[in-house]
């Protein structure tokens, strides 16, 4: 077999703001929606499954919410907390407020050990920080351990999905991949296709001179790093390499270790329909002078980036709760038919588009607020209780705002606004609360109906332009009673 030596940089269409035209391309490819509807029947199935007590999961999400909750009511003090209990640990703490900074961080730790190859473990913050390509361009390559994290890399794509990167494709496009990237014979068996990655994989635990991982939970209380996976490939990526760096957003952060027991039942139940996953890790500092391994030393990089602006708000903050299960995602009928890539950034669905505008600003992504039906399934599957549809609800509110509102809470707030729109929205509310002009408004659009147009913009691209009556309600109503005084 023909192994790479290394994984080029990928050169991934830029997002832009196009979601419509993405969206579009997405509802026209016919694989990519039986690959989604299978998926997704699949996973929802499994959910219901190991959900089957009703009683229970809802007392299980309760906690959830109650724990997250109190964590982020204290966060400014945990992370305080956390960072003492993982320095006295003999872990190295990293604050950055920008993606920027995450990755001088990380650059700076890479250069100290004049380190040429990073294993990465799956992590959506450094999917956030484009780590992979931000590396790659300074000559160090950073691999992806993650069998779903390294079919898209190979393809020089972006994970589609939080929890299953690659969902998108089936066994035989994963076939014909690894064929041709890979030089191997074509395959579609599912196991030997696993097999023939982890043999490409196995290699680099020992070769790199970095291993990095994210974090599900970041305990306070004991300084401890909580992962959990299913293939060992986070395992290999935090103790086989002499340096392990994690990262990680600034609300993952946990009181103590209880707190851990239900927020686990909850993602690995709603995320994949199984009790616990294969591998739970627990780091609280690098190999002792006793310990046969390990790594030398360990980093944690805390990423704000957009977070502590969702923070400041009582109601946005709420965004904060989520574990990164992605049961919104496979419940949600938008997610489901256009798939992760049209979104165009690094979290899809729908808590993609309650996170994403914090992170990179409302303005870059003026649509995805809108891209919701507000049918409201993933809040009765979110595990922590986060009330998306009404996140999604404020998050309209914040787009169509004037720019120059003073309650501004949000970056590229007003991204929507129109001063026609406001003014006929002024119009319409002083018309509906002046009896007289709603009086004189009636007369003349019962008589010009025939005037209105047929077309009115959006609306009328999948709907008939509304057209009044010949007659008010308030004219039939009068005609009726003055005909029933008559036949008295």
């Amino acid at each position: 077999m023909n192994t790479p030596t290394r994984i080029p940089v990928m050169e991934v269409e830029e997002a832009g703001d196009d979601f419509r035209a993405r969206a579009h391309k997405a509802l026209a490819d016919k694989q990519l929606r039986n690959n989604f509807r299978t998926a997704m029947d699949s996973l929802m199935t499994k959910r219901a499954v190991a959900f089957s007590d009703a009683d229970e999961r809802e007392r299980l999400r309760e906690l959830g919410n109650a724990i997250k909750a109190r964590a982020l009511s204290k966060l400014p003090d945990l992370l305080e907390l956390l960072e003492t209990n993982l320095t006295r640990n003999g872990v190295k703490v990293h604050w950055a407020e920008t993606v920027d900074e995450a990755n001088a961080i990380v650059l700076s730790i890479v250069e100290a050990h004049a380190a040429k190859q990073v294993i990465k473990g799956k992590s959506m913050v450094s999917e956030e920080m484009e780590m992979n390509d931000f590396l790659g361009a300074r000559g160090v390559e950073c691999l992806e351990a993650d069998m779903g994290e390294y079919i898209v890399q190979l393809d020089h794509e972006k994970p589609s999905h939080i929890i299953m990167p690659a969902i998108h494709k089936n066994a035989k496009q994963v076939g014909h991949l690894f064929h041709e990237k890979l030089g191997v014979d074509y395959t579609n068996d599912v196991d030997k296709l696993i097999q023939i990655g982890r043999k490409v994989l196995r290699q680099k635990f020992f070769e790199a001179d970095i291993g990095v991982s994210g974090v599900n939970f970041a305990v306070a209380e004991t300084g401890t790093l909580l992962l959990v996976e299913n293939e060992g490939n986070g395992r290999m990526c935090t103790s086989v390499p002499p340096v392990h760096i994690a990262v990680t957003g600034i609300e993952k952060v946990v009181e103590n270790l209880r707190d851990t027991v239900p927020l686990l039942s909850l993602l690995t139940r709603s995320a994949l329909g199984i009790p616990i996953t294969t591998y739970v890790n627990m780091i609280s500092g690098p190999r002792k002078a006793h310990e046969l391994d390990g790594p030398q030393e360990v980093h944690l990089v805390l990423l704000d980036n957009g977070r502590s602006q969702a923070f400041a708000d009582s109601e946005l903050r709420q965004t904060l709760n989520c574990i990164r299960c992605g049961a919104c995602m496979n419940h949600c009928p938008v997610y489901t038919r256009i798939g992760g890539h049209a979104y165009g950034e690094v979290y899809p669905g729908p808590i993609g588009k309650i996170i994403t505008p914090h992170m990179v600003g409302l303005n870059k992504v003026p649509d995805h607020p809108s891209a919701s039906s507000l049918c409201g399934a993933c809040g009765e599957v979110c595990p922590v209780k986060i009330p998306i549809p009404a996140l999604l609800r404020r998050l309209r509110e914040e787009n169509v705002k004037s720019p120059d509102d003073p309650h501004k809470v949000m970056r590229g707030q007003g991204s929507k606004y129109s001063r026609k729109e406001r003014f006929i929205w002024n119009a319409w509310s002083r018309l509906n609360s002046s009896p007289t002009l709603y009086r004189v408004f009636g007369f003349f659009a019962t008589r010009l109906r025939n005037l209105t147009p047929g077309n009115i913009g959006p609306w009328t691209q999948n709907h008939s332009a509304p057209k009044p009556a010949a007659r008010s309600l308030h004219e039939l109503a009068r005609e009726h009673l003055a005909k029933q005084g008559g036949e008295q």
